[in-house]
C-alpha cells in the first residue's frame, strides 16, 4: 500500500501531477489520499494523522509557508515521511538534503521522472515494512514507525498506543498486539504486565517492580517480573534491539 499527498498552491500544477501518477500507481493498492493547497495546511494535518501518508510530493515556491519551511516543520514530528520536491529552479538541491528529501522533480513534471520516483519508494516501503506497525481506529488507518512507540497498554477493550506525542487508541487485545509485533514487526517489545507491553529500546531505567518510559512508571506484574526484568536488562546493555 503506498499512500501519497500532492502540496501545491497551483490547481493546474497539483491536476498535472495527478494525472501522471494515475496512470503509475496500481491500482487497489496505491492512491493519492490528500491534496493540500499550502504547507500550513499540509504540516496541520500530517501532524494530526500520523502514518497515514508515505509519500509526499511539496512544491517549493508556494506562497506563505515555502516548500522548504514546510519540510522543516513536518521533519520536527516526522522523520520517515518521503519527501520529493517540485521545483522550476535547481536552487534548492542542497538545502534539501538537510531535511532528508529523497529527490527532486523539475517543473513542467514528466512521466518517466515519477515512475523513477514511485519505483524508489516502493523498493523504501518493502525494506521498512517489517519496522511498521499498522492498526485502524476512529481516526483512520495508521502505519506507525516501531521507533515511535514507547509502549502499548490495555484499557477494557480496546488497546492504547503510546508516543511521545500522542496516545492512540484502537479495538483489540494486547495479547493479539503482542504476537503481532513480534510475528511481523520486530522482537524488541517486552511484556512486563498483563495490561502493558513495552519497546524494549525506550526503557531508560528498571526497578524493583517498575520501569520507566520516556518519564512515565509502568508497573511490573510479579509473574512476568523474572523474564521481563531480564530481557529488559539485556536490552539496555547491548543498546536496544537492532
Amino acid at each position: 500500500m503506498l499512500r501519497i499527498a500532492l502540496c501545491d498552491d497551483e490547481t493546474a500544477a497539483r491536476d498535472s501531477v495527478r494525472f501522471l501518477l494515475e496512470k503509475i500507481l496500481y491500482e487497489g493498492s496505491e492512491d493519492i489520499v490528500y491534496e493540500f493547497t499550502s504547507g500550513n495546511s499540509a504540516v496541520k494535518w500530517l501532524k494530526a494523522h500520523p502514518g497515514e501518508v508515505d509519500l509526499l510530493f511539496l512544491d517549493v515556491e508556494m506562497e506563505g509557508l515555502n516548500g522548504m519551511e514546510t519540510a522543516r516543520k513536518i521533519r520536527e514530528f516526522n522523520k520517515e515521511l518521503v519527501i520529493v520536491f517540485l521545483t522550476g529552479y535547481s536552487d534548492y538541491v542542497f538545502e534539501g538534503y538537510e531535511v532528508g528529501a529523497l529527490d527532486y522533480v523539475m517543473k513542467p513534471v514528466k512521466e518517466k521522472q515519477l515512475r523513477n520516483i514511485i519505483s524508489r519508494v516502493r523498493g523504501l516501503l518493502i525494506q521498512n515494512q517489517e519496522k511498521v506497525f499498522a492498526f485502524k481506529n476512529t481516526d483512520g488507518t495508521f502505519r506507525m514507525s516501531v521507533d515511535r512507540i514507547l509502549y502499548f497498554y490495555s484499557d477494557r477493550r480496546k488497546v492504547v498506543l503510546v508516543t511521545k506525542e500522542k496516545k492512540y487508541p484502537f479495538y483489540g487485545k494486547l495479547d493479539e498486539v503482542e504476537q503481532q509485533v513480534k510475528e511481523q514487526v520486530c522482537t524488541g517489545f517486552v511484556r512486563i504486565h498483563q495490561r502493558y507491553l513495552v519497546n524494549e529500546n525506550k526503557v531508560e531505567f528498571v526497578g524493583k517492580g517498575e520501569v520507566h518510559v520516556a518519564g512515565n512508571v509502568l508497573p511490573v506484574s510479579r509473574s512476568m517480573k523474572e523474564r521481563a526484568e531480564a530481557s529488559l536488562a539485556r536490552a539496555m546493555l547491548e543498546g536496544g534491539y537492532k
